[in-house]
């Protein structure tokens, strides 16, 4: 297949990119670098030409719930009538587990609005929502230094290796259209804390934690089980024990 990938030298679309091409498929990026402008459709239909299915793996940095809404709408909606007018046979999204239980949080506004394009679009579609990936508890704690300590929510996830995220969006591009969406995760329930204290011990980065609501990048809507994906979420296989083992790159 000849698939394009949104967003592709970013974490998750510079993986995706590498696992389509390691399957044989011929892959390539929709990005600023290759001359393409997402939010305008700029020397989008060119890089279309002849390409089957189109992997959706942007993340625009976004502040506010109204900015969120926006720029994920409209980079959505360009890429679904670009898609369209080149006859792209399959659109895939990757978006988040239990995107619908948080409601305070702008990107979370942002992916549902997301969603909501995809599923009124012209291109028949799949959604893939994933749980969070393994470095999101250290990059919790770097955003959040209060008093020279990274302050992390004592959250309970079931997170997933970027990866395995990569595998689980060709595997889709490759499969017919759901018109719908299904739950990835890895394979085990994990503490947030102790995950960001092993990375960043893992990466040789020395930063005190606190486990606390205070101070934290994420708010109350995140706490208890409400991260952990929906029942008969497909399980990848990497642990985050494994993770940390090669490298928590």
């Amino acid at each position: 297949m000849r698939i394009a990938v949104a967003g592709g030298t970013g974490r998750i679309g510079r993986l995706v990119v590498e696992e389509a091409r390691r399957r044989g498929h011929d892959a390539i990026s929709l990005s600023r670098g290759e001359g393409v402008d997402l939010t305008t459709g700029e020397g989008l239909a060119a890089r279309l030409d002849g390409v089957d299915a189109v992997i959706d793996a942007t993340n625009p940095p976004v502040s506010d719930v109204a900015e969120a809404e926006r720029v994920f709408a409209t980079v959505t909606r360009t890429l679904l009538v670009a898609g369209a007018a080149a006859g792209v046979a399959h659109h895939v999204a990757l978006s988040i587990a239990a995107l619908d239980r948080v409601q305070g949080n702008p990107h979370y506004f942002g992916k549902r609005a997301q969603e909501r394009e995809v599923a009124r679009g012209a291109v028949p579609f799949t959604i893939v929502r994933a749980t969070q990936f393994h470095d999101f508890p250290a990059m919790i704690a770097e955003w959040s230094i209060v008093d020279g300590e990274g302050v992390v929510p004592p959250l309970l996830l079931q997170p997933i290796a970027p990866a395995d995220v990569a595998v689980a969006l060709v595997e889709a591009a490759a499969a017919p259209a759901l018109g719908g969406s299904f739950n990835i995760a890895g394979p085990r329930t994990e503490d947030a804390v102790d995950m960001a204290r092993r990375t960043l011990a893992a990466r040789g980065r020395e930063l005190p934690l606190r486990a606390s609501w205070r101070g934290a990048a994420l708010g109350v809507e995140f706490a208890g089980e409400v991260l952990l994906p929906a029942e008969g979420a497909r399980l990848a296989p990497t642990t985050f024990d494994d993770w940390i083992a090669a490298g928590a790159d």
